[in-house]
């Protein structure tokens, strides 16, 4: 890896430079894509025959340069005004160049381990160069935050980002970038790429535990041509010039479009696979002795005299003109703590504002991540008549111990509410909710299909844009 840091560089262009890159971040979303599935395809290459197929070893290479161009060009170190090349090739006149030796062969015992085991110590060390290195989380007591939440989480950026602040502010101050950060970030890059070929798996030798600064790569570790290196075994120098004609690449803008496509139906595939098989055990070990898919019971208390949960509407389209087809039956279970027992009640939200309209109540709006509920408080008085009275309820129960309505959904907007039978507070009872959902079969019979179809076009589309010969 080796950088020239331009001169004259602009005072003022860093601060747009976020702008100018997003084109790149774009294009590079889609890459790193096709470089993890084409990496799972190496694991498996090196596995079976210890090489790494070489245009996939030059598509990922391909990958990493122009990543280091976009990242030298904007705030991994804004090192040159140039704006970067939209290619996978090397272009030796562009301030910023890398290069990756392909190996003849590879260890297959490594590559089982070697990305995840070996590589973990310098994962925590470029953690705190890349940006993931200082997270704080604020729980609840001495440091909770006081907006009602369970926490915060705060994310501080790490030294190659600080670094390359600091070049900026210099730059725009003095309109001289600082030679020592320069080199220093430059050494952080070198450690960053070389853990990152290493746990691509494109190399056994394993990344040294040191920072190599400055823009020229040490002469120990150039990359150089392999009848250069015979030739000339002692030389200490690294030339920028490319050595000797450029390679042609096989990878044309076809191939690689070809690719990309490939690896996210792959990735969509896989996905929608995981999915269906979440449902599929859902369906199939989820259901009580019922048939209902529920949700565990759980304590609600209110200290008014009902506990409303937020209206929920359903409404049918042209596509699923029968709710109840889809939903299925709907189950409320209640066990209150009143002596007089419990009323469950489901019923049109409407009707359900109008008979609580003054009542005291507390309504239950949102469930944090912990599963605690989040209930808005309602000023009122007591209602003036018994809930079980009241004619609009859909469905509902009450009395002594555990309560159950069953109630077939329909279309319109609802509300469940939960109060003592004798219409006193506070309310405090255990609920839990339940539906039969039949139409979840034909969603993960639908993932299945989606998957496989995915997959094979997207294995198809990535065989087919691999070459199977590197142009010489």
């Amino acid at each position: 890896m080796t950088a020239r840091l331009d001169a004259p560089l602009s005072r003022w262009l860093w601060l747009v430079k976020w702008l100018l890159v997003l084109p790149h971040v774009v294009v590079l979303a889609f890459l790193w894509v096709a470089f993890a599935v084409l990496s799972v395809v190496a694991f498996f290459a090196i596995l079976i025959s210890g090489r790494y197929p070489v245009a996939i070893f030059e598509f990922n290479v391909g990958v990493l340069r122009w990543s280091w161009r976009v990242g030298y060009y904007a705030y991994g170190a804004l090192g040159t005004d140039r704006y970067p090349p939209f290619t996978l090739r090397d272009v030796p006149d562009y301030p910023a160049t890398l290069e990756i030796a392909c190996p003849e062969h590879l260890s297959r015992g490594l590559v089982l381990v070697k990305w995840w085991l070996l590589a973990l110590p310098h994962y925590l060390v470029i953690a705190f160069f890349m940006g993931g290195g200082t997270y704080v989380a604020y729980r609840s007591g001495t440091w909770a935050p006081q907006n009602g939440s369970d926490g915060v989480w705060s994310f501080a950026g790490g030294l190659i980002g600080l670094l390359a602040f600091f070049a900026a502010i210099a730059l725009l101050f003095t309109g001289r970038y600082p030679r020592g950060v320069f080199d220093l970030l430059l050494g952080m890059h070198r450690w960053v790429l070389r853990v990152a070929a290493y746990a691509a798996l494109m190399t056994d030798a394993y990344p040294p535990f040191r920072l190599d600064m400055g823009g020229a790569e040490p002469g120990s570790l150039a990359v150089t041509d392999a009848a250069e290196r015979s030739a000339a075994p002692e030389s200490p120098q690294v030339s920028s010039a490319p050595l000797g004609p450029p390679r042609r690449s096989s990878w044309t803008a076809g191939r690689v479009v070809m690719v990309v496509i490939g690896s996210l139906l792959l990735v969509g595939g896989t996905g929608a696979a995981a999915g269906g098989t979440a449902l599929l055990v859902a369906d199939q070990a989820g259901r009580d002795a019922d048939g209902f898919l529920g949700t565990p019971t759980r304590t609600f208390t209110s200290s008014g005299y009902a506990l409303v949960f937020d209206p929920v509407e359903l409404r049918a389209d042209a596509g699923t003109p029968d709710l109840g087809g889809v939903l299925g039956d709907v189950r409320v279970r209640a066990t209150g703590q009143d002596a007089d027992g419990v009323f469950v009640g489901i019923g049109p939200a409407a009707d359900v504002e109008g008979y609580l309209g003054t009542v005291e109540r507390e309504q239950l709006t949102d469930m944090t991540d912990r599963g605690r509920a989040v209930q808005q408080r309602i000023a009122g008085g007591a209602p003036a008549t018994l809930p079980a009275d009241q004619p609009f309820w859909a469905a509902s129960a009450a009395g002594p111990g555990e309560q159950q309505l069953v109630w077939r959904a329909t279309d319109g907007r609802w509300s469940v509410v939960v109060m003592n039978a004798d219409a006193t507070r506070p309310v405090v009872a255990d609920l839990s909710a339940a539906v039969t959902a039949p139409a979840l079969r034909w969603v993960w019979i639908g993932l299945f299909i989606g998957a496989g179809v995915a997959l094979l076009i997207g294995a198809l589309l990535v065989a087919l844009a691999v070459p199977r010969r590197v142009a010489r």
